[in-house]
């Protein structure tokens, strides 16, 4: 069983505090509910009164009408509380998705999270605070003051009926809180387990065209179908858990309504068997009738409700644990083409047992264009990520422009990327250009695209630059691919060039084409190309060579 400490559940408890702790919308739907038990009374009186008019053949219309007003009231208050609370809860789930993206960007390097775990997280886990807010929180202050008022209620009218209903709410409270501690671990344990549903789903999802290729699909699918088991299980268990705290107060509310019902009707026909310290009256008796279920109301709210309150607390320690891992990023500015140097740097992927590179240490100049030149496993792509903050320093140190680049800092903001994999993302070939700089005119994307050495593309498409890709960036060739990745960094004038093998698996006529359009978009940049093609390298400034040994040529 998962034990959280006195600072964990405080957290917990601020978090979902101050997603509404500001908006006055939230007192105004709590005193919604608590109006709507005052309409209650009123429509008990009203019942009361009409029984007892007609009895006695009084004035029946005029409690009648009470009655239908309070009814009324009653719906009209529960229903602008819940819209109140829904608007509330939209509007606190923006800003903690907000909050929640930027702790996802900002997770330390090497972390154990998926990006579908983080997208579940984004997702299902923020929406799981809309109950809490919307429902939970307003009818918890209800739950709190509404059976005082009515109980105060029903003293007026009937002492020991109260003392009934007060003897029935102890062990009420006491099994509402025995379920609700099982049921704050089952609802961690169902999170759990649909994160991992989610982020398997996710990244299977986005890896389908290679499970397909290697044909793993059964592999595959057998797992998901014991991850969503695992779910299917852990939700059983939260649902038995709320029947059973459903049951009990059920239970108890019977049994309320069920002793209060047998003293007053006994009362009035004076077949107690004990002499009762008061005797009610047609009226009396009928009202503290009408107003013990009135009582159990709010409590019968709060259990239909409480589901909500366990998800979002669950919801609120995951999403507090996904900020506490984030690392603040500082972006280091750059203005122009700065220079670099890498003193005696050694680099590690997460739990590997090898460096990636180790003790590397070299300098280029401003403007200066760099090889690295190597075999697969190098440890090329491993100093293009240590620049801009994805792969981890564990000796030594980078600097750019004498600055350290130190944890926290990033310099992504100031350098143009350009890999053998470029993202793509559904939409034209010129929004795919214009990730680099969304706000650039048409002119520098068409400008870009033409450096880039996409003229022929463009020319074989009717839409040119408006033509449509999807995600894959189905009917590009790998080259295709790579010349949209040069033309955004044309686009965005980034002193900082990093490229990642741009010429990999491409012949030596379309190597050729491409490496042209480097070299183009290298011009008054410091640029860092990593590679495995002597051909390419040749172009460069100067090449460092990794091997056993690093050495500059």
């Amino acid at each position: 069983m998962t034990t959280l400490s006195l600072d964990q559940r405080r957290g917990r408890q601020r978090l979902l505090r101050d997603l509404t702790a500001r908006d006055p919308r939230h007192m105004i739907a709590r005193g919604l509910l608590i109006g709507d038990t005052v309409a209650g009374i009123s429509f008990a009186l009203g019942l009361a009164g009409g029984v007892a008019a007609i009895a006695t053949g009084g004035r029946v219309w005029t409690w009648l009408l009470l009655a239908l007003a309070a009814g009324i009231a009653r719906g009209s208050l529960a229903t602008l509380s819940q819209r109140i609370g829904s608007d509330l809860a939209a509007d606190a789930k923006i800003a903690l998705r907000t909050r929640v993206t930027a702790a996802a960007i900002n997770q330390s390097v090497g972390g154990a999270r998926t990006s579908g775990e983080l997208a579940c997280t984004i997702v299902d886990e923020v929406e799981a605070v809309d109950g809490h807010i919307a429902r939970f929180a307003p009818i918890r202050t209800a739950a709190t003051l509404s059976p005082l008022i009515v109980l105060a209620a029903v003293a007026l009218a009937s002492p020991v009926s109260a003392l009934i209903l007060i003897g029935t709410l102890a062990p009420l409270i006491a099994a509402l809180i025995l379920a609700g501690g099982a049921a704050a671990e089952r609802s961690r344990q169902q999170f759990g387990a649909l994160a991992r549903l989610s982020g398997l789903f996710s990244d299977r999802l986005r890896a389908l065209p290679l499970l397909l290729a290697y044909r793993a699909t059964d592999r595959e699918r057998v797992r998901l179908g014991q991850a969503a088991d695992e779910v299917a299980v852990r939700t059983m268990g939260v649902l038995r858990v709320a029947f059973l705290s459903a049951g009990a107060l059920e239970f108890f509310a019977a049994l309320s309504v069920a002793l209060v019902a047998v003293y007053a009707g006994f009362n009035v026909l004076g077949l107690l068997p004990f002499t009762p310290p008061e005797q009610l009256d047609l009226f009396r008796a009928f009202l503290v009738l009408a107003l013990a279920p009135e009582f159990y109301l709010p409590f019968r709210r709060l259990a239909s409700a409480y589901h909500d309150k366990q998800a979002a607390e669950t919801a609120a320690d995951r999403l507090l644990a996904l900020e506490a891992d984030a690392e603040p990023v500082r972006p280091l500015e750059v203005h122009s083409a700065p220079a670099l140097a890498f003193d005696q740097v050694s680099l590690r992927h997460g739990s590997a047992d090898a460096d990636a590179v180790s003790a590397l240490s070299f300098h280029v100049e401003p403007g200066e264009t760099v090889a690295l030149l190597g075999a697969s496993g190098s440890g090329k792509s491993s100093l293009l990520g240590a620049l801009v903050g994805t792969v981890p320093v564990r000796e030594g140190t980078i600097r750019i422009d004498g600055r350290a680049l130190e944890s926290g800092l990033a310099v992504a903001g100031s350098a143009a990327w350009a890999g053998q994999a470029p993202l793509l993302v559904p939409g034209t070939i010129a929004d795919n250009i214009a990730l680099a700089c969304p706000c650039s005119p048409r002119e520098a994307v068409a400008d870009a695209a033409e450096a880039a050495g996409l003229a022929e593309l463009l020319r074989c498409r009717a839409q040119g630059l408006d033509s449509l890709l999807d995600g894959r960036g189905s009917g590009l060739s790998g080259g295709e691919r790579r010349r949209i990745g040069l033309a955004r960094a044309l686009l965005s004038e980034a002193p900082l060039l990093l490229l990642d093998e741009p010429t990999a698996h491409l012949d030596a006529e379309a190597e050729a084409g491409l490496t042209t359009a480097i070299l183009h978009a290298c011009r008054g940049r410091t640029a860092i190309i990593a590679t495995h093609s002597e051909t390419l390298a040749a172009q460069a400034d100067r090449i460092i060579r990794l091997e056993r040994r690093y050495e500059a040529a």
